[in-house]
This record gives structure tokens, C-alpha cells and sequence, in this order.
């Protein structure tokens, strides 16, 4: 089996390694935290010294990391990846980044000879340790090629979208209908619960019906059991947000759902709970109502 390189060790990026070592590949990881290397080498990775290090001693290298910035530094800054690898090396970015970021990376990265595809994830902490994440790929289909087997020992649903730069179009949409769903549920519960029905039972009674969603049996038992421990951050999903709000102005594309909800969660972030799970844009509507969705 192929050799893996992966960079970027956080609360995705951890789980999604150990998953690749379960399914027999052998994986040099870097990240530039020490302990978040620590705890994958003891996992079973090797240790990698630097990006360029870890492109330098594989054909194929997975990225997993904040934001574009982080991913311009990782690919294309000094001792990235594009310094250590060599022609016909597939590098792959799972990170969820604005799609001109992913479309300006595959073009210095073509430019040298090497492969490059965008493939974002959806499905959180829990569906990156059980390996059952959603894939949105963007490439062609020879790059996919060389990738499907590898992306589907961390995914459930791998598929291939478009273009470099598709993976992180369709992420955005993803993202988009993730935020506005855990908004309205938020309203929703918050109507519920002041009119002095147990918001469980509410959940309990809808979820069968037209409103059920997998968001919906995700993060409204949360919400009742005032449970935010993070299994995708409110910061991360402002973040997608914004990059969704810089994509649509691009395209001359109306967005006001998506507006007001990623102006929600960065007020969220105002107020010191960037941290929390994403469910915590339900805390918008309870605060505003003077209300807390919870079991009477």
C-alpha cells in the first residue's frame, strides 16, 4: 500500500489519520503543534519534521488544516509541500477553504507537475472517528482515481463533483443548509419550550416527519441536554460562512439566510463561545426569548 503524508493533527485531522492506519496504510504526519504530533505518532504515525519533509518521502500527501491561509502556508510557503514533492505526487486537501483558495493551490501545484484535488469533508468529529464521513471532491478524474480508495477508508459517501475547486462549492452549500437548519431548530424549540411543551417530546414527535434531518437527530439532543462539546466549532462554521457570503458576492449570487445566520455564530464568537459546538446558534433565539431550550 501507498505511503501517506498528512498534515494538519487537529480534532478532524486526528481521527482521519487513525483511520487510514486501521485500513494497513502507513502515514508520516506533521503538524507544527508538537502535541498533536506527539498523540499521532503515538498512534502508530511516523513523524514527519516539516510539510516538505513529509511530500519529500511520499507519492501522496493529505492536507487537513483551518483555513485557506493555513493551506497557501502549508502547500505552497517555505518548506511546504510543493518544495519537498515531486512530479506526479497527488496532493489532496480536505480542508474546508474558499474554492478560488483550492483553484489558486491546483494551479501552482500544476504548474510543477503535481496532482492536486480538493476534497472537504462533512459529518464532524464523530463521523471522522467512525469513518463515515461525507467526501466532496474537485478534480479530474484520474487524480479521483488515484484517491477513491484511499478517501473511502475515512468516508461513507466519497463523490466526485466537478473541477478543482467543486469539493469546497459544494461543502459551502453543505454548510450553508447544515446552519440554517440548526438555526431554525433552534426557533423552533425555543417557540416550543415557551409555550410549555418538553422540547424532547417536540423533537421526538417531528423528527419521523417532513422536518426530520440528520442535523435535526444530531444536535437537537444537544441542545435539550445543554451539551456544546464541540464536535465542529462555532468559529469554524463562521468561517465557512464567510467564505460561502465571499463566494456568492463573487458570482452575483443572494444569500440572506446565510447572511444572517453566519452573523449569528460571529456573535457568538463576541461573546467568548467560539469554541462551542455549532448547535450554540440555537443560544441566539433562547437568549433573545429569555429562554432555555431543556426538559421541564
Amino acid at each position: 500500500m501507498a505511503v501517506i503524508g498528512f498534515i494538519g493533527l487537529g480534532i478532524m485531522g486526528r481521527p482521519m489519520l487513525r483511520n487510514l492506519l486501521k485500513s494497513g496504510y502507513t502515514v508520516i504526519a506533521y503538524d507544527s503543534f508538537t502535541q498533536a504530533l506527539d498523540s499521532s505518532v503515538a498512534d502508530g504515525a511516523q513523524r514527519g519534521a516539516s510539510s516538505k519533509d513529509v511530500a519529500s518521502r511520499v507519492d501522496i500527501v493529505i492536507t487537513m488544516v483551518p483555513d485557506g491561509p493555513q493551506v497557501e502556508e502549508v502547500v505552497l510557503g517555505p518548506n511546504g509541500v510543493l518544495e519537498g514533492a515531486k512530479a506526479g505526487t497527488l496532493v489532496i486537501d480536505m480542508s474546508s477553504i474558499n474554492p478560488a483558495i483550492s483553484q489558486k493551490v491546483g494551479a501552482a501545484c500544476a504548474a510543477k507537475g503535481v496532482e492536486f484535488i480538493d476534497a472537504p469533508v462533512s459529518g464532524g468529529e464523530p463521523k471522522a472517528i467512525d469513518g463515515t464521513l461525507a467526501i466532496m471532491v474537485g478534480g479530474d478524474a484520474k487524480a479521483f482515481s488515484k484517491a477513491e480508495a484511499l478517501l473511502k477508508c475515512m468516508g461513507s459517501s466519497v463523490l466526485l463533483t466537478g473541477p478543482v475547486g467543486a469539493g469546497n462549492i459544494t461543502k459551502l452549500a453543505n454548510q450553508i443548509m447544515v446552519a440554517c437548519n440548526i438555526a431554525a431548530m433552534g426557533e423552533a424549540l425555543v417557540l416550543a419550550t415557551r409555550c410549555g411543551l418538553d422540547p424532547e417530546v417536540v423533537f421526538n414527535a417531528v423528527k419521523g416527519g417532513l422536518a426530520g434531518s440528520t442535523v435535526l437527530n444530531a444536535k437537537a439532543p444537544m441542545l435539550i441536554a445543554r451539551n456544546f462539546k464541540p464536535g465542529f466549532k462555532v468559529k469554524l462554521h463562521q468561517k465557512d460562512l464567510r467564505n460561502a457570503l465571499q463566494t456568492a458576492e463573487a458570482n452575483n449570487v443572494f444569500l440572506p439566510l446565510t447572511a444572517l445566520v453566519q452573523q449569528m455564530l460571529s456573535s457568538l464568537m463576541a461573546d467568548g463561545k467560539g469554541d462551542l459546538d455549532h448547535s450554540a446558534i440555537a443560544q441566539i433565539s433562547e437568549s433573545l426569548s429569555r429562554v432555555e431550550v431543556k426538559r421541564p
